[in-house]
């Protein structure tokens, strides 16, 4: 690195110290000194134990529920900034409330936008993130974001499967460009499958628009949530004829009682990112780390290369 840069320094919040930690052991770099003290109505105190004037701050913490944790973000922000950081980058490997980046019936709120006005607001310099539920969220923010793709992680763990007549899927029409990425890197066929939904979170039916038959399919999805759409898609792949089903997701929200789902469907396989913790336990899931990923993306923004070469695809 450029020893005239200024010095970079990597705290965390509670709930992502495990990633952050991952990313210093990565980086040969000590995690920050932070300290966040609680009060008994709930209320919380961010506080730097060490200096940071000057410094790069990356502050790495995902926002997936509950709200604390995006709290926790903001505080950190504005205390960074108010300790005199040179510049503040938000590191959110999973940035929650991106499911609502738009109005998708009246009088609701836009809580992506909400979120990257807040982060602003508390005075942010940069956001690097991971599959966005919605590409054009980055278009919210008014400062640089570095939009990063797990596929970096899980291209290599496909291929090391050696599966024969492989096929990609998705378990929505929503989710056709990110699965068709794949499909085309890979080169293999892409699959479809067409829900509707009779209210959040439950899926009316279903139907599966492409060839299965004797065929090992990878659905591709960015987050699983109660896992009611995911289970659905693949025993559905299974009842079509399909030879296996595995799941590729970046976000491992598993919200109960996804786990149970997870177990008692036709899935092989369950293959999700640590950009969540992940500890219910499930025989069927794989977690695959992407620390080496932001730590990258941190050198090369430290040092003020470009980040695009390590993308396989977007």
């Amino acid at each position: 690195m450029d020893t005239n840069l200024p010095p970079f320094k990597i705290f965390s919040g509670t709930k992502s110290r495990y990633m952050a930690e991952e990313i210093c052991k990565d980086l040969g770099v000590e995690l920050g000194n932070m300290n966040i003290q609680h009060f008994a109505d709930g209320e919380f105190e961010v506080s730097f134990e060490e200096s940071i004037r000057g410094c790069e701050v990356y502050l790495v913490q995902s926002t997936f529920p509950n709200s604390d944790n995006l709290m926790e973000l903001l505080l950190m922000i504005d205390a960074a900034k108010r300790a005199s950081a040179k510049s503040t980058i938000a590191v959110i490997p999973y940035f929650g409330w991106a499911r609502q980046d738009r109005k998708d019936k009246p009088r609701v709120s836009i809580a992506a936008k909400l979120v990257s006005d807040l982060l602003m607001a508390a005075g942010v310099d940069r956001v690097i993130t991971m599959d966005l539920h919605a590409d054009q969220i980055q278009g919210f923010f008014n400062v640089p974001v570095d939009h990063l793709y797990a596929s970096s992680v899980f291209i290599p763990y496909i291929q090391s499967l050696n599966l024969e007549n492989m096929v990609i899927a998705t378990p929505d029409v929503g989710g056709a460009k990110r699965a068709n990425s794949y499909a085309k890197y890979l080169e293999v066929p892409l699959v479809l499958c067409h829900k509707q939904r009779a209210k959040a979170n439950v899926v009316a039916t279903m139907t599966v628009i492409g060839d299965v038959k004797d065929k090992n399919v990878i659905l591709v999805d960015d987050m699983v949530d109660t896992a009611g759409t995911i289970t659905k898609a693949a025993d559905l792949m299974m009842a079509s004829g399909a030879r296996s089903v595995r799941a590729l997701c970046s976000h491992a929200i598993m919200s109960d009682p996804a786990t149970e789902l997870v177990t008692n469907s036709a899935l092989t396989e369950m293959i999700f990112t640590n950009s969540i913790p992940y500890t219910k336990g499930c025989k069927k899931c794989t977690i695959l780390s992407v620390a080496r990923l932001f730590a990258d993306t941190i050198r090369r923004v430290h040092s003020n290369q470009s980040i695009s070469s390590q993308y396989l695809i977007k």
